[in-house]
């Protein structure tokens, strides 16, 4: 198993490799944009709007996911218990001690965000503080505190942010696509019509595309969090039976989004515990909760 330090490593660059590819294509979409209607000023906006959203998206996105979770603050005399975990695993962790948050929702579920380890939250629903016992609790924290030691929460963050950018481009470019898109000239002729095919296949392509990187990405960082997190507390079985418990609670969360989905330990809008084919598991936000608890019990912590 790789290093956490590696892990670290691995993860800063996957999050710069992802800023530049998504940024070539913001700019090639915008090039396309612009040159199809003849209007340089499309991909100065492009090339200015993905900046301004990627720098506020660093600043702000804890705040964003946590006002979008309803997450409210919480202090050690309201969740000793919540509060102490925390406190203890992230001194064994060696870590800062995150901002600690509850959300009123009976599901049992719990998530971690921030742009890195010195302004990160954890955040656990009322339903997860009542259900697990003292080593699952430990097993849940352990998890999240894994996701702000490898910098998992940045590149999600990253991951989200440009997904949804190059969305919003691509449904751009449908609209101009219905509504000015076929005014046309002289010089395009031909060639203009197949720019205008080959961009609106672009257009519908991209997100589907950015979609499955951002799923894909989302699934390989729990099943590390899991091993991370068990070797945090030393006790594989008390995350394999909170994780157990939570494929029990069969109701979604109250309010579930699907722009978050990703960050929760477990699906937000119910596990799926039934067998899963392999085209299914591509748009998957999570493994399945089954193959997360063998891993955990095959394991061994040395």
């Amino acid at each position: 198993m790789a290093s956490l330090y590696h892990q670290q490593d691995s993860n800063i660059a996957k999050t710069w490799v992802l800023m530049i590819l998504f940024l070539m294509v913001v700019i090639s979409i915008g090039y396309f944009f612009s040159f199809y209607y003849q209007s340089p000023s499309i991909l100065y906006f492009a090339v200015v709007f993905s900046l301004l959203m990627n720098i506020g998206s660093y600043w702000f996105s804890d705040k964003i996911v946590l006002r979008i979770s309803r997450a409210r603050p919480v202090t050690r005399a309201e969740a000793p218990d919540y509060w102490n975990t925390v406190e203890n695993l992230s001194i064994t962790a060696g870590l800062p001690m995150p901002k600690i948050y509850i959300i009123d929702d009976p599901a049992p579920n719990a998530f971690a965000t921030g742009r890195n380890k010195e302004h990160a939250a954890v955040a656990a629903t009322t339903g997860l503080l009542n259900m697990m016992d003292k080593t699952e609790l430990e097993g849940v924290i352990a998890h999240e505190l894994s996701h702000i030691g490898n910098k998992d929460i940045l590149l999600s963050t990253v991951v989200v942010v440009l997904v949804g950018l190059v969305t919003l481009l691509s449904d751009f470019f449908l609209r101009m696509s219905f509504w000015g898109g076929n005014r046309g000239n002289n010089r395009e002729g031909n060639a203009g019509a197949i720019l205008a095919i080959i961009g609106i296949v672009l257009a519908i392509l991209t997100p589907i595309i950015a979609t499955l990187i951002q799923l894909a990405i989302s699934r390989r960082r729990e099943s590390l969090a899991d091993a991370d997190g068990a070797l945090l507390t030393r006790y594989p079985e008390g995350l394999a039976s909170a994780l157990e418990k939570i494929a029990g609670y069969k109701r979604p969360m109250l309010h579930a989004n699907n722009a978050t989905a990703h960050l929760y330990i477990s699906n937000p809008f119910g596990p799926d515990n039934k067998k899963v084919s392999a085209i299914a598991r591509l748009f998957m936000t999570h493994p399945p909760l089954a193959d997360r608890i063998a891993a955990l019990r095959d394991s061994e912590v040395k």
